[in-house]
């Protein structure tokens, strides 16, 4: 996805979780940009045909087998990613400590009122 769509879905999202704040445009903004970043690493890491290790050969000529670079860089947009997604309370457990409450479920329809009264 590009860094427009991720900033439309985390909006989306916000609004969702009732958090509609102009204030946080500048942090959805970084945000988008890591996902976009990180979507575009791991992509070429499937075009490289998914190798998580590969044979590096140091200076004094002998080969070492590394971790790929594009896994360690996707690992790390992950990482920072997910401090963003927590900055902006979209985790639960930093909803919770922002809202004093869970996230918002959704209230049961009829079916599931009706079998729940029969279980009781």
């Amino acid at each position: 996805m590009t860094a427009v769509q991720w900033k439309r879905l985390v909006k989306k999202q916000m609004a969702e979780l009732g958090n509609e704040e102009k204030a946080y445009d500048s942090v959805i903004s970084t945000l988008a940009d890591i996902l976009e970043q990180r979507d575009a690493v791991y992509k070429q890491y499937r075009d490289e045909g998914c190798h998580p290790v590969r044979e590096y050969t140091n200076k004094g000529g002998a080969t070492n087998i590394t971790k790929n670079p594009l896994l360690v860089l996707w690992d790390d947009l992950n990482k920072s990613a997910l401090a963003y997604w927590r900055e902006l309370g979209m985790t639960p457990s930093s909803y919770k400590k922002m809202t004093g409450d869970g996230p918002k479920k959704e209230r049961p329809g009829g079916l599931e009122q009706a079998l729940a009264k029969i279980e009781a």
